[in-house]
């Protein structure tokens, strides 16, 4: 029997609930036909965003949404984005499938999604191509009050109050798509463009997310932050709120990367292990960032994660439009729990993406929506939203086929809620094996217990024809004991309990 101990009043650090963000692209079908279908739409909307998406993404209490990208953010001139849709500039989409991209969906309707999802925003600025003073008039435009050339072009526009900006990224991927710049040119470009973006509400001010490595590219971290500290107050911690790390897990690399459904043993064990190698670089990057930020008012900003396989057969091949099986439920559950272990450095984490695109939580075609089997995990999780992480430990074994890809068989994580419940978050690891519990709540006395999860073969998933094979199911099979619980976790899955 496995043991998994919890000491509830042992408070390690808040799970910040931005952790469990969500990333929002002009790549492929996420906006277009996956977010946004238009006022005309015969699909109900709500000023031209889908009802259905809306709705599904506020029930997994989506606190943070990051747009317009991406690669495409260094390329987004935002003014070509508002005004009368009619007269909005074209352009082609050199990033993701050379269509045309007619800017019908620009600032003001990302903020009226974020309304709608009562989500914060997260805006990615234009560094690679754009202008600091192109980069200064958006700030000013979606958040200044006052009298400005830019607040009374919002108001022209129909928008007559500022809108909340809580985050703004200043440039994505520089060390590549946006602009193959070297860290420590790139940090100089990030000093010069932040003193910009201006905070015009001090009650609110718009946190500043620098950008940051690559996988694990850790002398970029190490040069940017060398270069945003030099000559910087200790106070200003470099001028920023957060750096970046980007994240793919590809089964088979980044060329093949592999099949979404279409998978061995191996490979479902060599996908796990790529997706544990996640807490590697959290531990590696958050080393350096103690150097020069030992307090952690720096968090870290893992603004795109999850799962990259080879596009769906028939598809563009720009659109990297992908389907969701168990193995992505349960890298979602592991992800998340090393998360959770890591808030007091990762503050907050978008899964990339949404609707259509990559590991997304949700499928659309046509009138037709499709939750994934990432997305109940999110809905499993969501309870540890601003709770406490608390101290957890668990007994692991090894296993796996091939030696270099093996995995410990099980992964959790805890938090205590703000009205003393205690959320545990389990996952089983084999395809063939199920694990008995044996759990020691230290000095808690256990009066309820409810569950559910997620579970079946690993390839499993949810399509149009069938889209409840993969749902959130009532797991009643706990007994309580004097010391805590008992409980039997099945091969490949994914649970939630709540202790109370």
């Amino acid at each position: 029997m496995t043991k998994l101990v919890i000491n509830p009043s042992k408070k390690q650090s808040k799970i910040n609930k931005e952790i469990y963000g969500h990333f929002s692209e002009h790549l492929g079908r996420c906006i277009y036909e996956g977010i946004y279908v238009g006022e005309d739409s015969p699909i109900p909307n709500k000023n031209g965003m889908r009802t259905d998406v809306v709705e599904a993404l506020k029930h997994i209490k989506i606190p943070v949404l990051r747009w317009p990208g991406g690669c495409f953010a260094d390329e987004y001139h935002w003014k070509d984005g508002i005004g009368p849709k009619e007269t909005r500039k074209k352009m082609i989409n050199t990033h993701w499938g050379g269509v045309v991209e007619d800017n019908s969906f620009g600032t003001h309707e990302f903020f009226e999604l974020c309304e709608q999802l009562g989500c914060e925003a997260y805006v990615n600025g234009n560094l690679g191509s754009g202008t600091v003073q192109e980069m200064s008039e958006w700030v000013e435009y979606i958040t200044f009050e006052g009298v400005s050339p830019m607040a009374d072009l919002r108001k022209k526009n129909g928008h007559e109050k500022p809108w909340k900006l809580d985050f703004f990224g200043v440039g994505n991927e520089n060390w590549g798509c946006g602009g193959n710049m070297n860290p420590d040119f790139y940090a100089n470009e990030y000093r010069r463009y932040q003193t910009y973006v201006r905070n015009y509400h001090p009650d609110h001010p718009i946190h500043k997310i620098c950008c940051g490595a690559n996988v694990d590219d850790y002398e970029w971290t190490s040069e940017v932050l060398k270069t945003t500290h030099n000559h910087c107050l200790k106070e200003l911690h470099g001028n920023m709120d957060g750096l970046s790390l980007h994240y793919y897990v590809h089964p088979e690399g980044w060329e093949i990367k592999g099949s979404a459904t279409d998978f061995d043993d191996k490979v479902w064990y060599k996908s796990l292990n790529k997706a544990l190698f996640m807490e590697t670089l959290i531990e590696r990057h958050g080393h350096i960032m103690d150097e020069y930020d030992p307090e952690k008012k720096i968090g870290m900003i893992v603004d795109e994660w999850g799962a990259w396989y080879t596009v769906e057969p028939g598809t563009n091949p720009g659109f990297l439009y992908q389907q969701n099986t168990m193995r992505d439920a349960l890298i979602a559950g592991i992800t998340l729990n090393i998360f959770n272990k890591h808030s007091d450095r990762v503050k907050m984490a978008n899964l990339a993406q949404i609707v259509n695109v990559l590991q997304s939580v949700i499928l659309t075609d046509g009138a037709d929506m499709v939750l994934t089997p990432t997305y109940h995990v999110f809905d499993m999780y969501k309870y540890h939203q601003e709770a406490m992480l608390v101290d957890s430990s668990i007994e692991t074994e090894t296993i796996g086929v091939e030696e270099e890809w093996q995995v410990p068989n099980l992964t959790e994580s805890v938090s205590v809620a703000e009205d003393g419940a205690v959320h545990i978050t389990l996952t089983n690891l084999s395809v063939d094996k199920d694990y008995e519990i044996r759990t020691i709540l230290t000095d808690y006395q256990v009066n309820e217990v409810k569950g559910e999860i997620v579970h079946g073969e690993m390839h499993e998933m949810n399509t149009f024809e069938t889209p409840d094979q993969v749902r959130v199911k009532e797991f009643n099979e706990v007994e309580k004991t004097a010391e805590g619980i008992k409980f039997t976790i099945p091969k490949c899955s994914v649970l939630h309990l709540e202790v109370r």
